[in-house]
Order: structure tokens, then sequence, then C-alpha cells
């Protein structure tokens, strides 16, 4: 299109990047969200970062010796000018303390140029003539859409801030954090007494089967645990947005259902539901936790972010929905297959949880074969592409609801004698590395989407 013009770059600053990197490897987690390494438009800065993402993945420090082990190992360092364009990049920055502004100047120009790509995609639309002007404007819309959505990457935002934009006003208020937990508890009463609480550094896997709740109780646990003894959790949803996941939390703490909640912006509710609805939103603001909703999240990403967290503000306890949804991070000159992928994912968690010392609980789905089974209680089993999810996982839970697969006349035919199970969830304990396993029921409201005690199914 510009034939004598060349593409926006700054490979000064792409130096100066892997320069800081060099300096303090420590300072990867300030960059990661911000670029990765096909942003670079030299192939030798592109090379020098992907070295330092996997040295950092490996838990290896980042230097000069290491990034250039590692980039003789990769077969690239004499092209790239060897061990003497490594130490080069060290003296073009004194500091590391910059790293973010070089990374944005990167980030910028790696967009300018997905910009032209982009647009050169939309002129071959053009110059195609399809005759079916709607089906070309749409892959016109779909190049522009797909620049703006980027590689789908945003950032943990404070749960006040989601509730700010729920009604449009602001909140203000600032929370003191107390001494961090030494177990997290989940206030429900028999899984505490079972597991002692969730225990720091241990990976824990909540596995069932679409529509009984898991997403539910992660959120309710959030909840208990922040509320109840002022953890700081985190939260990385990659199946629901921010949004949706505080519509469930203000329906579960507010007892207005979850169907009518969207009413209330129609102006259509009774004061003592707008009542209700205030005092949870006001409750929820006060508490300790943050929401990442970026959807195809890469293990690199989510441990540079829980990183970050940990460090500028505290961080007790994560939540991962769900494991299933996460992408491992490629390896050049080496395939491998979705059960292999996902075995380094639980092993990544399980060192998250070791290297901040925070309990990590890790949604699942189940096989479909648990389904064809008679009484389809899931076993270990029937965790889904399990890898190595039981191996690495400290606790590995199940959630079964009798409701979901026996009609009510049916229950009566087969157990005259018992009344029907309704809303009771059975949250099995298979594996405990710690203690013993066991059965917790607990009661499931559909409506607010909350567990509670069985004992207790009402306010």
């Amino acid at each position: 299109m510009y034939p004598n013009r060349l593409p926006p770059q700054d490979t000064e600053a792409e130096d100066a990047v892997i320069g800081s990197l060099l300096i303090d490897g420590q300072s990867l987690p300030r960059v990661a969200t911000l670029v990765k390494a096909e942003d670079f438009s030299a192939d030798r800065n592109r090379n020098a970062f992907q070295a330092c993402v996997a040295l950092f993945e490996r838990s290896e420090p980042i230097n000069q010796v290491t990034l250039t082990h590692e980039l003789q190992r990769r077969g690239v360092l004499e092209s790239m000018g060897g061990p003497g364009f490594i130490a080069g990049l060290i003296l073009k920055v004194p500091t590391s303390a910059h790293i973010e502004h070089y990374a944005r100047i990167v980030q910028r120009t790696s967009m300018m140029r997905r910009l032209i790509r982009a647009a050169e995609a939309i002129a071959e639309v053009g110059y195609e003539d399809n005759p079916d002007v709607d089906q070309a404007i749409s892959r016109a819309e779909d190049y522009i859409y797909k620049l703006r959505l980027g590689d789908g990457s945003r950032d943990f935002v404070h749960i006040r801030d989601v509730l700010d934009t729920y009604l449009e006003e602001k909140k203000l208020t600032e929370r003191q954090r107390p001494d961090a937990p030494t177990q997290i508890p989940t206030n429900y009463v028999d899984l505490d007494r079972l597991l002692g609480g969730l225990q720091r550094s241990d990976l824990i896997i909540l596995a069932a089967r679409p529509s009984l709740g898991k997403s539910s109780l992660a959120l309710n646990m959030a909840y208990n645990a922040s509320k109840k003894s002022g953890a700081h959790v985190g939260v990385f949803s990659l199946e629901m947005g921010k949004e949706q996941l505080v519509d469930r939390l203000i329906s579960s703490i507010s007892r207005i259902e979850s169907t009518r909640l969207r009413q209330f912006r129609q102006g259509d509710h009774p004061e003592a539901e707008e009542t209700a609805l205030h005092q949870a939103i006001g409750e929820l603001a006060e508490l300790p936790i943050w929401i990442d909703d970026t959807p195809m999240l890469t293990v690199v990403e989510m441990r540079s972010k829980a990183r970050r967290l940990h460090m500028e503000a505290g961080l007790d306890f994560i939540i991962v929905d769900y494991l299933q949804l996460m992408q491992g991070e490629p390896s050049p000159g080496f395939s491998t297959n979705r059960t292999q992928e996902l075995s380094v994912i639980t092993r990544s968690l399980k060192g998250i949880a070791r290297d901040l010392d925070v309990p990590v609980l890790a949604l699942s789905q189940l096989r479909r074969a648990v389904e064809t089974r008679p009484g389809q209680r899931p076993t270990l089993f029937d965790l889904r592409e399990s890898g190595s999810i039981e191996q690495d996982a400290d606790v590995v839970m199940f959630i079964h609801r009798e409701d979901k697969i026996t009609a009510e006349e049916e229950w009566d035919k087969l157990h005259p004698d018992m009344p029907y199970p309704k809303g009771i969830a059975e949250l099995i304990v298979e594996k405990h590395r710690h203690g013993p396993t066991g059965k917790v029921q607990l009661y499931f409201d559909e409506k607010t989407t909350t567990f509670r005690n069985a004992f207790v199914r009402s306010r």
C-alpha cells in the first residue's frame, strides 16, 4: 500500500526491554501482560524475549549467562550476533526501573503494524469483488474487531471497580489489610472440619459436570474467605465475564433471584429489594477480591499477574475457573498433545501455589462418560483430559447432585421412605494428601446460586 515506507518499529525500545530483563530478571512479571514475543519486530529480540520467558517458566534466573546458554541451546545465538550481542544489551540501559515504559513503546508499535496488516487484509476483501456485499463487510469488520480485541489480555480489576459501574456510582472507601489467615476457611462447617480449611501451597481441584454449580461454589468460597477472615482473593475467570460474576455474588448476598437482577436496571423492583441490593453492593465493595476475566489465559500470564498482585496487595487465595480453558506455552521444537499440555498447566498451578504460599482452587470439567454410568457418581478416573491432575493435586473434590439425575417421581419409587433430595449437593473429597477423605452435604439454592451448610436453608 505504501511501498516506500517502513512499518512502525523501535528496536532501541526492544533492546531496552531485553537489557532491563538482564539487569533484573524479576522484572518480567511487570511486562509479561504488556508484550509477547511476537510484538518484537527484530528476530533477535523476539528470540531473546522467548528465551527469557522460558527461563522464567522454569524458575531459573535471567541474566547474561543463562540467556546466552538458553539461546545457544535453541540454536539461534550465532545468528543473533553471538554472546557479544547479549553483552551489548546490558550496556544500553542503566537501570530496569523504566522497563514498563519501554514495553509500552514495543506494544504500541506492534499494534500499529497489526493495524497496517488489517488494512491490507481489508483491501484484499475489496479487491475480491464479492457479489455478497454484506458478507464482505462482515469480513472487514471482523478484522477490525479482532484487532481491537487484541489477544484478549486484560488485567486484574478490583471488585469495587466493577460495582462502581454496576449502578453508575462511585465508592471511594478504602480497606486496610488485616493479618493474613494461616488457613483459608470456606465457612462450610463440615468441609472445614474435614480439610482443616484450605491449606496454603495446596492445589485443590473442584470438578463436576456442567450446571452442577462448581463456579457458584468457588465464588461462595471466595466471598466467605474474604468476609470471614479478610483473605485477599484473586479470581481468574476464563469462562464468565466479571459482570456475570458480580451478578452472582450480589444475588447470593442479597437473596434476590439472579433472574430479577436484570429488572433492577429497568427500575422495576420493590423498595425492600432495592435496599437489599444496595446493602449487598456496599458489602462487596469493601471485600479484598480481585477479578481477572481474560479469556484463553496462558500459564506464564497467570503466574505473572498473580505474582504482581501478590507484591502489590498481598494474596491469600487464588481461584481458576476453569482448568480446561487455560492455554499452555508452546515449546519450540517440541509437539505436545492436549493431555501433555494440561499436565504442564497443573504442574504450573501447583508451582504458583507453592511459590506464593496460597491455596489454588482450580475448577475442572469431567468426562462425559460419568453420565453413562449407573448412579453417575464421579471418581478420579472421570477427570477430563486428566493428564497429571490427580498426581499434582493435593485435594480433589467432586460435586454430585441426585436431583439433577433422578426425577422426583422415580426417586419416590426407588426410595419411598426417603425425602426427595431437592437442592442437596454432595461434595465428595476423593483425594486429600494431608488427611482423610469423605463426603460433605451442602444445600444449593439455584435461584440465588448459593451454597449453604445443609442444616441452614434460610437466612
